[in-house]
């Protein structure tokens, strides 16, 4: 009897019907220059996502919103994100997977041009939307990383690539922060425009095409969802492990840079940028939870993950806030909770991928948006449970939720044994 998670290899005759068909390329084709260039690709694509987090204050200032609508700014990129994780993800079963990254990405370039160029708060809010919609390539890439790569080594090569779309979320805000210190804010969103160009370039010189097997409609392909996350056992695991562990991570990068710029530590917009640099450093959980996930110990591997993001929420309890100690601890803090998730996203990326190739679009499309709507609040409820409570009430928030998703975990074999 195995457990809901079990990532061993699914026996060859599931394998059979399922494995889709590529143009001209076998499923072993992800060689070291392709995964570099997908991991990039994620990872500068992702970032779309978060270069306006930090410029939400100024921009709003300039587009003439009311302090009360500054969320808009972000709020607007999220929902754009959700509805694309819907709608175009799973399209990835139906349509040619280089081709719909292109056009997806063709939404997103418009959306970062807009932003920098259009003087209005309401046409400055559908282009971010748009941005938003156009970021979820991402999702595209990476079901179509996980196509191309052998059983044997599909662990290690989401992680590979997962590690880069990890490093463009960590990295989005500081860079973000840099150019609008020494630019603008506008730049910010050109810059991005280009380098998405130059990225849709070489994705579709270097890229070979996938065409899935799937058959049905459109309307069909979408209304299959509902079914899909109904019957999956293990996406609905994982789905809610990641959920939980998500809305803690996003509690933490809400709250922590109004921590760091209160009276109790004083830090600049420059030194809080500085800080978010060291957080990336917990990019490098994906590569090595995939190879974790490889040999067969997600199990083991999830419970730590679920672990270090309890105790990355105890450390900063240890030294008073504002003291020199209490920030070196808030920072270690936050590698070890973006390694903790990171690692986590792995486990589940790589249990939900091996469940039939045919649906594994829309398999990462429902696992995607439930998480990440996890994380939308953990992001309200955190800035709530700041608010009230200062660092110590975020922090007990923070701590509830891994170890609601440790205890569920448990559960795990209890479960299938009945």
């Amino acid at each position: 009897m195995t457990s809901d998670t079990d990532t061993r290899p699914v026996a060859p005759a599931s394998n059979t019907q399922a494995q889709p068909s590529t143009t001209g390329h076998s499923s072993s084709s992800l060689n070291r220059a392709t995964t570099f260039l997908l991991a990039c690709a994620c990872g500068l694509i992702a970032a779309n996502l978060y270069y306006v987090q930090p410029l939400a204050g100024p921009i709003s200032a300039d587009l003439g919103l009311s302090e009360e609508a500054t969320g808009l700014v972000v709020t607007l990129t999220q929902l754009g994100y959700s509805l694309g994780l819907l709608l175009i993800v799973p399209l990835a079963d139906l349509i040619e997977n280089r081709k719909l990254v292109l056009m997806t990405m063709g939404l997103g370039i418009f959306g970062l041009l807009c932003s920098g160029s259009l003087p209005y708060a309401e046409t400055f809010l559908f282009a971010a939307f748009l941005t938003g919609l156009g970021s979820v390539a991402v999702q595209i890439l990476l079901p179509y990383a996980a196509h191309l790569s052998s059983e044997a080594e599909r662990g290690r090569a989401v992680g590979n690539v997962m590690s880069g779309l990890m490093a463009g979320i960590m990295l989005a805000r500081p860079v973000a922060s840099f150019i609008a210190e020494y630019l603008s804010w506008p730049a910010v969103f050109y810059l991005a425009a280009a380098v998405m160009a130059l990225l849709s370039v070489a994705l579709y010189r270097r890229l070979p095409q996938r065409m899935p097997t799937a058959k049905s409609g459109i309307v069909a392909l979408l209304l299959s969802m509902g079914r899909i996350a109904m019957t999956q056992k293990v996406l609905q695991r994982r789905a809610l492990y990641q959920a939980l562990l998500f809305a803690s991570f996003s509690a933490f990068w809400t709250t922590v840079p109004l921590l760091l710029a209160s009276p109790d530590y004083g830090l600049s917009h420059g030194d809080i940028a500085l800080f978010a640099l060291v957080g990336a450093a917990g990019a490098i959980a994906a590569p090595i939870a995939g190879r974790i996930a490889d040999k067969g110990w997600t199990r083991i591997g999830s419970a730590l993950a679920m672990g270090l993001a309890i105790i990355s929420y105890l450390l900063p309890l240890l030294a008073d806030t504002g003291s020199t100690l209490g920030l070196i601890l808030l920072a270690a803090a936050a590698v070890i909770l973006d390694f903790g998730v990171s690692a986590n996203l792995i486990f589940g990326q790589r249990a939900i991928f091996i469940l039939d190739a045919s649906l594994r679009s829309r398999l990462n499309a429902i696992y995607m948006t439930t998480f990440y709507l996890g994380g939308a609040l953990g992001s309200a409820i955190g800035g709530w449970a700041y608010a009230t409570g200062d660092w110590s009430g975020l922090s007990m928030f923070g701590i509830a939720l891994p170890v609601l998703a440790l205890g569920y975990f448990a559960t795990e074999r209890a479960q299938v044994a009945k």
